[in-house]
């Protein structure tokens, strides 16, 4: 089943964005996130990560390609960039595909374009557009 939410909210509303995000994780173990550069990708995954729970530095997988983080439940969450990665064929020779079928985690995918084939159910995609300065329109986008 397919269901589309959107949301226009400020930067200091992004609370709401992500405890709503973090609602869809009953249903949902990948979320992609697309937007232009600088739309907020990142500011929202690594608040979605501190409603999950994780304590530790959050930065961004730009050059690693990928973050580990667990929380004091014991839930894993994987951070991704795929941004520098040029084929689905990378991701997979990588191992990262194993990640996503893993037991007890979620993972946070950004600029997931090369890897959308392998992402068919309990999936949430979320694309993020500017509206203003500092306000951002969340499409959000749940397939089970």
């Amino acid at each position: 089943m397919k269901k589309e939410i959107k949301i226009i909210a400020g930067l200091d509303e992004l609370s709401t964005v992500v405890k709503y995000l973090k609602s869809l994780m009953k249903v949902c173990e990948i979320f992609t996130f697309t937007g232009s550069l600088g739309a907020g990708k990142t500011t929202l995954v690594r608040a979605l990560l501190r409603e999950c729970g994780v304590t530790d530095t959050i930065t961004s997988p730009t050059f690693t390609y990928v973050n580990r983080y667990k929380n004091g439940s014991g839930q894993t969450f994987y951070h991704f960039d795929c941004y520098r990665l040029e084929s689905l064929d990378d991701f997979v020779s990588a191992g990262f595909d194993e990640y996503l079928d893993e037991q007890n985690s979620w993972s946070f995918i950004e600029w997931p374009e090369v890897v959308i084939p392998l992402l068919k159910k309990n999936v949430c995609h979320v694309k993020i557009e500017h509206k203003e300065l500092e306000s951002r329109k969340f499409v959000i986008e749940v397939n089970e």
